[in-house]
């Protein structure tokens, strides 16, 4: 589990969990999409998404550097002073006879890092569905560039675990009443999710 804090952000608060059987639940605060010139700012509101599904790939590497960090029963902060405010970060595991986790802004571990750049590539990649969502109802000429900031951020590996938003993608490619290129990304983007496997016949 990994729970992220920070005031200033789009989305200031999260918690994002994944089980070894493939499952995610992600819920947290975001602001409104378009507050307009409002003299005060709206608060954050709530969003959930009680499950998806996380790659076997993922999964497996998520819980083998989980083990090797000790399931986090460490201090994982780094102990450097005037590090810049990337904010709270909290790793959790939830097992049998204990959780255990540690917290931090910055650290050191290259594991850890790998972890937190894992869960926050996922949480972009949720949090980009929300917003095209919201532009495919609301703001269909917004699309364009939006798409094209994110197929970047898929390309650099900063937003990951794109069969999450499948269905948001696929919704936007079969759609004859948005622009041709954001048809043709969002079908580039939906090329890139694996093909499931067929399971074996028992």
């Amino acid at each position: 589990m990994f729970q992220f804090e920070r005031s200033g952000l789009q989305v200031p608060r999260y918690h994002l969990e994944i089980s070894e059987n493939g499952l995610g639940a992600y819920d947290g605060e975001e602001l409104p999409a378009s507050i307009g010139h409002l003299d005060t700012p709206p608060s954050p509101q709530p969003f959930a998404l009680k499950m998806f599904h996380v790659s076997p790939v993922t999964v497996t590497k998520v819980f083998a550097l989980a083990r090797d960090l000790k399931h986090f029963n460490f201090p994982c902060a780094s102990a450097a002073k005037n590090v810049a405010d990337t904010g709270k970060k909290t790793l959790t595991y939830n097992g049998l006879d204990a959780t255990t986790s540690c917290t931090y802004n910055y650290t050191e571990n290259k594991d850890v890092q790998t972890l937190t750049d894992i869960f926050e590539g996922i949480a972009k990649t949720l949090d980009e569905g929300r917003r095209l969502d919201y532009l495919h109802r609301y703001d269909r000429l917004g699309l364009d560039a939006e798409l094209e900031s994110f197929s970047r951020e898929v390309a650099d590996g900063h937003a990951i675990e794109l069969q999450a938003i499948a269905d948001t993608l696929r919704s936007l490619a079969g759609d004859p009443d948005v622009m041709q290129r954001v048809r043709t990304r969002a079908s580039a983007l939906l090329t890139l999710i694996p093909a499931q496997k067929p399971q074996a016949a028992q």
